[in-house]
């Protein structure tokens, strides 16, 4: 496929045929991911592919806590999990409400389920010191999170990257066998599509781009001041 068009048609795809996914293929789609850019060129990522459908179920309950707090703000018109403002929901009540997230068990019962780490003795952390989430860990494992999904486009195939399983990481690191300083950085089920989307809803660059400023002129495309 050409690149743009993988661009434009990977989406987060949760619903999948029953189509199996072959070993080699999942080998030929990490072989292709695995030149994503990282800091230092550490690649401090590790992959663990579920083939195992129990493990896969042990899974379930360490994300429901996580989504039903999740969907427990969405429905008070919040936006869930943010850290900037805070919640007027309960997160302990929300956790025991158990409320149903869509799609759950497909993901969990995906053809194929990627769950990803980083190694965070191995990056860079410059926002460490920050009174704030730290987010520049992701520049050395998302790259490559992104990069399995684009090769599964590429194959035909749909997946979603979800974080689900970061809010309950010392369980689920018990689950697979996980080191304590591996971060749980995204489970990927992975499969083929019952329907590809090919037309992308997403904001038109205009709407967020400036110059020189974050409050600066809107950079627009030259082509249309023809």
């Amino acid at each position: 496929m050409d690149l743009y068009d993988v661009m434009r048609t990977t989406f987060a795809c949760r619903d999948w045929t029953d189509e199996p996914v072959s070993h080699e293929t999942v080998h030929r789609i990490l072989d292709n991911a695995r030149f994503a850019p990282n800091g230092g060129n550490r690649q401090g990522w590790h992959v663990i592919v579920l083939d195992d459908k129990e493990t896969r179920r042990r899974l379930i309950p360490l994300i429901e806590p996580t989504t039903s707090i999740y969907a427990a703000q969405t429905m008070a018109g919040e936006s869930p999990w943010n850290s900037i403002t805070p919640s007027s929901v309960d997160p302990a009540e929300a956790a025991a409400a158990g409320h149903s997230f869509p799609g759950l068990d497909k993901m969990v019962d995906a053809p194929v389920v990627l769950v990803i780490t980083v190694d965070l003795s191995l990056v860079a952390s410059f926002d460490k010191e920050l009174d704030r989430v730290g987010v520049i860990s992701g520049a050395s494992i998302y790259p490559f999170v992104w990069n399995i999904l684009l090769s599964a486009r590429n194959e035909g195939l749909g997946g979603v990257l979800t974080t689900y399983l970061a809010g309950q990481e010392p369980e689920v690191q018990k689950v697979l066998g996980i080191p304590s300083h591996h971060a749980v950085a995204a489970m990927v089920p992975l499969g083929v599509p019952v329907k590809q989307l090919t037309k992308l809803r997403r904001a038109e660059v205009s709407e967020f781009t400036t110059i020189d400023s974050f409050d600066g002129p809107t950079f627009e495309s030259p082509a249309s001041g023809e």
